[in-house]
């Protein structure tokens, strides 16, 4: 199983990389454990500058704006 963290103040974009998140887990048949983490000291601790942020298994793979679907799949299936 995967843990995903999704960094952001709850904003429809930060919603939107959430709803990618299980999508493309969905779509791949991989387990995923999707967090997400809105409190704004924890999401500067993890290196978020620009939200909404990913990270996959403790490594942060993405920060600011959504997104892309390819990438998504190729992080979930690494």
């Amino acid at each position: 199983m995967k843990t995903i963290k999704v960094y952001g103040p709850g904003c429809k974009r930060c919603e939107t990389a959430e709803s990618m998140v299980k999508d493309a887990a969905s779509r791949l048949g991989v387990d995923v454990a999707v967090e997400k983490i809105t409190d704004a000291k924890s999401i500067a601790m993890a290196g978020v500058m620009s939200t909404p942020g990913i990270s996959v298994d403790g490594k942060l793979v993405h920060a600011g704006g959504l997104p892309d679907a390819a990438k998504l799949d190729d992080w979930l299936s690494a």
